[in-house]
Parts: C-alpha cells; sequence; structure tokens
C-alpha cells in the first residue's frame, strides 16, 4: 500500500506542471551598507526586474568583512533564482587574496551574470589644495616622502589598491589613511583632513562639479565623459594605471539555464533602459552588460591582476 502511495504521488508530482519563475519575491543582495555604489545600482535596477517579471525584487544590505560575509551568504543560498549578488569587485576578485579562511571560492562558487557597470577612479585633492597636477603631486611626494596622506573606504578596496598601484609605478610613497566607507573617506577630504584620495568618479562627481574638490587624473585608458578635460593617469605621466571600479551581477552555483538566460536578459536591457542609463552615465558610470562568459575571462584576469599587485605591495586587511 505505501509503495502505491509513493507511486501515486510521483505521478501527480511528475503530471503537475512546473512552476514559471519567478512566483515569488526574488532578493538582490548587497554586500555593503545601504547608500554606496553598489546598493543604488540594485535600487536602480529593482523596479525594472519587478515590472518585467510582475514580481518583486527585493534589496537585502548585508555588510561586513568587505562585503565577503554577503558573498558566502549567496553561494550558500539555493541555486534556484531566488537569491543573486549585486556587488563590486572586492569580493570577486580583491577580498580573497586579502582575507584569510573566505568562506567561498570565488572562482568557482558563483555562476556569473553580468557586470554591469563600470567607471574609472580619479585622483582628486581638496579646492585648497596646492596641488594643481599630478607632477606637481609627484614633486611633492618625492621631495617628501610618506608624508602625502591618501584617504580610502578601507584596506583593499579599490581606492585604496589604486593609490599602492600608483605609488608602485610612479615610484613614489605616500600615506594610506583607511576608513570604514567612502562617505567618512570623502568628508574628511571635503574637510582638508586628509591630502588626497583616489575615489570612483560618480561618487566624487558631484563634490567636482560644485568646485570643492580638484581632479588631477582619471584611472581609465580614456578620459571619462563627465570629465573630459582631466588627463588620464598616462597622458599625466603615469603608465600602467588603468584601473576601473566595478558592479557585477552573480547567483549561487547552479542557476538552471533558461533562470540564467532570462534574468540576464531582463538584467542588460534595464540597464539600457534610457533613464537608467541616464541616471547612471550623467556621473560617470559607463553600462557594460556583458555576457556571463565575458564577465568569467574578465574576473579570471582581475583577479590574477590584484593578487599580484597585493603580494608585491604587501598588502593586509589590518
Amino acid at each position: 500500500m505505501k509503495k502505491l502511495l509513493a507511486l501515486a504521488a510521483l505521478a501527480l508530482t511528475l503530471a503537475a506542471p512546473a512552476r514559471a519563475w519567478p512566483d515569488k519575491a526574488v532578493t538582490l543582495l548587497v554586500p555593503f551598507p545601504p547608500g554606496g555604489s553598489t546598493d543604488s545600482i540594485a535600487r536602480a535596477i529593482g523596479p525594472a526586474l519587478t515590472k518585467t517579471f510582475n514580481q518583486t525584487f527585493i534589496v537585502d544590505n548585508k555588510a561586513g568583512a568587505t562585503g565577503t560575509i554577503g558573498a558566502a551568504t549567496v553561494k550558500r543560498a539555493a541555486p534556484d533564482g531566488y537569491t543573486f549578488l549585486v556587488s563590486s569587485l572586492g569580493p570577486f576578485v580583491i577580498a580573497p587574496h586579502l582575507i584569510k579562511n573566505v568562506q567561498y571560492d570565488a572562482l568557482k562558487d558563483f555562476d556569473l551574470i553580468t557586470v554591469a557597470v563600470q567607471a574609472p577612479n580619479v585622483l582628486v585633492v581638496p579646492a585648497a589644495s596646492p596641488h594643481k597636477s599630478l607632477a606637481d603631486v609627484m614633486a611633492w611626494q618625492k621631495a617628501n616622502p610618506d608624508k602625502m596622506s591618501f584617504a580610502s573606504s578601507g584596506n583593499g578596496s579599490s581606492d585604496h589598491l589604486t593609490a599602492e598601484l600608483y605609488w608602485l609605478e610612479s615610484g613614489t610613497t605616500g600615506l594610506h589613511i583607511p576608513y570604514k566607507g567612502g562617505g567618512p573617506a570623502v568628508s574628511d577630504l571635503l574637510g582638508g583632513q586628509v591630502d588626497a584620495s583616489f575615489q570612483n568618479v560618480n561618487t566624487v562627481y558631484q563634490h567636482i562639479k560644485s568646485g570643492k574638490l580638484r581632479p588631477l587624473a582619471v584611472t581609465g585608458a580614456k578620459r571619462s565623459p563627465v570629465l573630459p578635460d582631466v588627463p588620464t593617469m598616462a597622458e599625466a605621466g603615469v603608465k600602467n594605471v588603468d584601473v576601473y571600479s566595478w558592479q557585477a551581477i552573480a547567483a549561487p552555483k547552479g542557476l538552471p539555464e533558461d533562470i540564467k538566460g532570462k534574468f540576464h536578459a531582463a538584467v542588460v536591457a534595464a540597464l539600457n533602459d534610457p533613464q537608467i542609463r541616464q541616471q547612471f552615465t550623467s556621473v560617470g558610470l559607463e553600462i557594460v552588460g556583458n555576457t556571463p562568459e565575458q564577465f568569467a575571462a574578465f574576473q579570471a584576469a582581475e583577479f590574477a591582476r590584484w593578487k599580484k599587485v597585493i603580494e608585491v605591495r604587501k598588502i593586509t586587511a589590518d
């Protein structure tokens, strides 16, 4: 009798139509506090995805350990299309080299969806700074080793590693001042408590526009469309400091291909929605929206690159 009941239950299960995805709320997990670049990107595309799928997309901020706590949470989630990671490059290519016993393998534990946006960093100084160019900064640094302070949003952040790469390639030295997030770093920069910082263009664009910060060079391969008068690092005299901060989307490993395809197409469509595109590009973000395969190749290259910088510069998370 038990066998007959089991067979009957199996028959009913096989006969039942597969539930269309998504049939409940989907979580976009951001591994950082609200208010930052990554959070703003998740909150911009969430409503567009809600409209596309007629289902709620919720942004959940789970900060800690430079984004690795949130990333590990997504790694452990079921690969059923109801949990996605929206993160900056840190947890994908930097933190694994800095933090011991990270609870995931960045290259193996996620199904990559797309790099959503990217933006170069920009070297900025307070408006009252005597430095008017990158040449001024380098001359002062060489005359005053380890004296010029560079703020960052934290040890191992994109802005920290950009400074380290700049010191390496320019043969200069500086004093790294790590903060707990970009907000406090920019606040002290505006107040003149620190001398300089390599910040994401989109983070400081309004302060540059208002004249509170002076941009000296951008770390892109070409000039930023929103800062056309600011030279690249190479143009200003320091090569090999082409650095982009980027935000990307991934899922727990094992996401069904049909869901992966639908979600990728919807995300790329959201990024290219005229209103969302304008919201991003107006502050210096560049839309990427590449394929999962392109993202995988890009991640592997970035992973190797930052591993080398971290080892050469002997950078630690402390």
